[in-house]
């Protein structure tokens, strides 16, 4: 969650809890503790989900417009399948021998460039960008990282001190060096050319605290720096930077990944670059906890000569039998090609929609990740937004926000989400800004 949704997060003050609810709030608090955030206002309480849809406990469905761990469809029978069968079968990890985690990395890794062949297997995203950033520093020689200033890239130790979107609390560390989000209101000398200048003179800052550089980290859709998705191509010379100044660059893949941006599989191929390092996660399994690092031989040929690797869950026997079914939906009912298809008309019905309020600032998306800038008397706002957010929340319709200020709408629905989908959530914005 990052500092832009919290201004979303359950507020008991104001939330319309009936008793049920109110006693799961109570306990949630006294078994969970103080840490854990609810979504809205008034928290919602799921119980059950299928396609695109989440259904309450009685019965309502709620229109999914936010959650692509669920990336081919909530509850996606195949998938539901192949796990339950592979569970049934054997469960184990990977120091035996076992056909299905090699059929499923060399079915995964056919969708990279060549020059990125092997593949390590963690169970989350956070799990492949620490692991990520372990091979980094025995590769380069430097511990130094650079990450965008709104970033999220995990929740371990290593990784939350690079995501400045989880708060002040834990980030960024000592050896994290922050740079402005590429937009065109932070590099007015070209989002290309101030970006990659950004990183030399972070790598500059390093070197001044005796510091090496050893990678450049990014969403490659900057979700959480409030969806950037244009101009296509800048991460060319982003990448250039960092490798000039000794450093490697690695793609975060965990949200645009899999197919999310439509045109390509990776959100890195819409730049026309291949990193050093990509890392995977949350839509590799649908839910079911499975996560992958993807990197050049020559990048894990020293980490590799000096240390062992071994996950107890990553790429276990079940991991690779979910993983290699939810790749297949994606080939098998061309949710890539719809997320480019309905991801465009969802474009333009925002646009259409805009013309009639002025609540609604810039539009921007690449496939099925989408977000739209929320204004008050011409000003981002992020109380509007919240207000958008919760809005939709009555109307059944779930997002969330985005950005430094949680300013921007965040629209990250199911890959399976159709032409009719998009008209109920465009209904219901309407409804909602009116």
């Amino acid at each position: 969650m990052s500092r832009g949704t919290m201004v979303n997060a359950f507020d008991r003050a104001t939330a319309r809890l009936n008793p049920a609810e109110e006693a799961l709030v109570s306990r949630r608090e006294a078994a969970l503790g103080p840490a854990y955030r609810l979504f809205y206002e008034t928290p919602v309480h799921l119980v059950r989900g299928e396609d695109v849809w989440l259904y309450d406990t009685d019965g309502n469905p709620w229109l999914d417009c936010y959650n692509n761990v669920a990336s081919v469809g909530h509850c996606h029978p195949r998938v539901v399948e192949a796990m339950a069968k592979q569970a049934a079968t054997l469960a184990s990890h990977t120091r035996y021998l076992h056909e299905g985690i090699l059929d499923y990395a060399e079915r995964l890794l056919g969708y990279f460039p060549p020059e990125l062949s092997h593949v390590m297997f963690t169970c989350t995203g956070s799990e492949a960008n620490d692991l990520a950033y372990r091979i980094a520093r025995a590769a380069t020689g430097g511990s130094g990282v650079i990450v965008t200033a709104n970033a999220y890239h995990g929740v371990t130790l290593a990784t939350a001190q690079m995501s400045m979107s989880i708060g002040p609390a834990v980030a960024p560390g000592p050896e994290v060096f922050p740079i402005p989000a590429p937009v065109a209101a932070n590099y007015p000398q070209g989002v290309a050319q101030g970006f990659a200048a950004a990183i030399r003179e972070a790598c500059a800052r390093m070197r001044e605290a005796g510091i090496r550089p050893a990678m450049l980290i990014v969403d490659t859709i900057f979700s959480s720096d409030g969806l950037i998705t244009g101009p296509e191509g800048f991460l060319a010379s982003a990448a250039d930077a960092i490798r000039g100044e000794g450093g490697l660059f690695l793609a975060d893949e965990v949200q645009p990944g899999f197919g999310r941006t439509g045109a390509t599989m990776w959100g890195f191929q819409r730049h026309g670059v291949v990193p050093d390092m990509v890392s995977m996660g949350k839509p590799m399994g649908n839910g079911y906890p499975v996560a992958a690092l993807a990197m050049r031989p020559d990048v894990i040929a020293d980490f590799g000569a000096k240390a062992r690797y071994f996950n107890t869950f990553g790429g276990n026997a079940v991991a690779a039998a979910v993983a290699g079914a939810v790749l297949s939906v994606i080939e098998d009912e061309g949710l890539m090609q719809n997320a480019q298809t309905t991801g465009a008309a969802f474009l333009a019905g925002l646009d259409q929609l805009a013309a009639r309020h002025e609540t609604l600032g810039s539009r921007r998306g690449a496939g099925l990740f989408l977000a739209v800038d929320i204004l008050k008397d011409g000003q981002p706002s992020a109380e509007e937004a919240a207000r958008v957010v919760n809005g939709l929340r009555d109307q059944r319709v779930l997002i969330s926000a985005s950005g430094a200020k949680g300013d921007a709408l965040k629209i990250r629905p199911p890959l399976p989400f159709r032409p009719e989908h998009v008209g109920r959530f465009l209904e219901a914005l309407d409804t909602v800004l009116s």
